[in-house]
């Protein structure tokens, strides 16, 4: 078992780098739109071509994973899983941390596990709930103990203590908590761990009924199965029909995101609610119950540990879960905006990987760098790329006056049609997302399928304020040393 964590503040130079990088930026497209305004014009250009062919890249990857996505769902998994021989040794261990959701929430995932199309005897349950709302999660836990009572091979239910020392409040945290009594139980039943698969599923979510039969025949007939983890792809669509247009274009931007990732396995790291083995997981002694973005963190942590000989298989099945919702307007925005920040900070990441990296000729040094160069790339044009394409990108052409030369009087004609081509990648997101909506409900008209396709026109604003900015704020923060604690998304009551 190794111990990973690396604390807040002890690399200050690492965890400055983003920030500097992305505020130089800044800094230097105004100097230059005042000063050097005919090469800001030219850089302008560049960049904008740049994102063009990225963006159609980008498209090309996602229509690809979509199609690999429906191939998926047609397989009946479970019945190639029982053509293995011994594939009923797997044993899933879901993981179920909450923190004040509602009764329903709870019991619609463990609906969604026990209808799903594998053994209920090869479950164990473990859900594990907070001191800090001790009362209420004990109340749930014995009514969905009673209501479940001998249907899963095990359910057990853990209370993470409130101030321990060297954490933070958070999901990380409490898997640590879950994850470390959940050892006890495992060991108290004499379970070999190699035959034990783990799920971190966020509270809200709603597995596929192929889920853990797809789950169970990969890591039983990939190569080394044992030295990956499993990516669903994640889908916000359990409340889609009622939140606001803008959470609705931001979720769906994620899913894309994220499929695309698959289809390029090799530099991806785990998202959100995904699976493991046991195995890992007590290698690197479990979650890191200091940090924010425990997520991907996991996957770094089994990256490092077996210095490079560890990877991420696509799953391409969905997992459905809820996307954020406020009790109004103003307050879905605020909650989608601190969501997506706590997403941001897996800037995190880059001290903790230079740091593992650094001297490290186990993990080769090709590895090494594109890991690095992903995350700086990656978080860099998250704050970046809004910015200078809807922002400072126009600054130069209200400062510069002389236009007699071609390529400047030509250049605002020039970034239109890029612009042109690059909203080729709206139309086939919004064609994209409508196939991926779930059943219309009714109290919905017809009308809401053309809402849903004009609510695209909202993406250049999503793509600043709820991508730029807060991946802006979350570096800044990170820069200057003021550490972002765990936000945790609010779940509304389901009816």
């Amino acid at each position: 078992m190794q111990e990973n964590t690396i604390p807040y503040g002890k690399h200050r130079f690492w965890e400055m780098i983003p920030g500097i990088l992305i505020w130089t930026t800044f800094i230097l497209a105004v100097g230059m739109s005042f000063f050097a305004p005919a090469i800001a014009v030219v850089f302008i250009i560049i960049f904008d071509l740049y994102w063009t062919l990225r963006v159609l890249y980008f498209l090309i990857f996602v229509v690809f994973a979509y199609r690999t996505y429906k191939k998926t769902m047609l397989v009946d998994w479970y019945a190639k899983l029982q053509k293995i021989k011994n594939w009923e040794r797997v044993y899933h261990i879901v993981l179920l941390p909450t923190y004040k959701e509602d009764y329903q929430i709870l019991y619609d995932a463990l609906v969604s596990i026990r209808e799903s199309n594998y053994r209920n005897d090869r479950f164990i349950i473990v859900m594990g709930g907070e001191e800090a709302d001790e009362k209420n999660f004990i109340n749930y836990a014995e009514k969905l103990k009673e209501e479940f009572k001998g249907q899963f091979a095990g359910f057990t239910t853990t209370v993470h203590p409130k101030g321990l020392k060297g954490e933070i409040p958070g999901k990380g945290s409490n898997l640590k908590w879950m994850e470390q009594e959940t050892q006890k139980w495992i060991d108290k039943n004499k379970l070999p761990y190699k035959d034990l698969l783990v799920t971190a599923f966020d509270v809200d979510t709603v597995a596929h009924p192929q889920y853990f039969a797809r789950f169970s025949y990969l890591f039983l007939t990939v190569k080394d199965g044992a030295h990956a983890s499993y990516q669903p792809v994640v889908l916000y669509s359990n409340n889609v029909w009622k939140v606001q247009a803008p959470i609705r274009v931001s979720v769906f931007g994620t899913t894309f995101w994220l499929m695309s990732e698959l289809m390029r396995s090799d530099r991806m790291w785990t998202f959100s609610s995904h699976s493991m083995t046991w195995q890992m997981l007590v290698d690197v002694g479990f979650h890191e119950p200091n940090l924010v973005s425990e997520d991907s963190r996991i996957f770094l942590q089994g990256f490092i540990r077996y210095n490079g000989d560890y990877r991420v298989e696509p799953l391409f099945l969905p997992v459905y879960m809820d996307a954020v919702e406020g009790v109004n307007y103003w307050d879905s925005m605020k909650a989608l905006y601190k969501q997506q920040r706590r997403w941001a900070w897996g800037v995190e990441h880059l001290p903790y990987m230079l740091e593992r990296f650094k001297g490290n000729k186990d993990i080769s040094l090709w590895k090494r760098m594109k890991y690095v160069f992903n995350q700086i790339e990656g978080m860099y044009t998250w704050a970046t790329a809004p910015m200078l394409i809807f922002l400072l990108g126009y600054l130069p052409f209200f400062v510069l006056q002389d236009t007699s030369t071609a390529l400047l009087a030509n250049s605002p004609f020039t970034l239109q049609y890029m612009m042109e081509i690059a909203t080729a990648g709206v139309f086939v997101s919004a064609s994209l997302s409508l196939w991926l909506l779930p059943k219309r409900p009714k109290d919905r008209s017809r009308w809401w399928w053309l809402i849903m396709i004009l609510q695209w026109a909202l993406l250049p604003v999503t793509f600043l304020v709820f991508g730029a900015f807060p991946a802006i704020d979350a570096q800044t923060r990170m820069m200057i040393g003021k550490y972002l604690g765990f936000n945790v998304t609010e779940k509304r009551k389901r009816g």
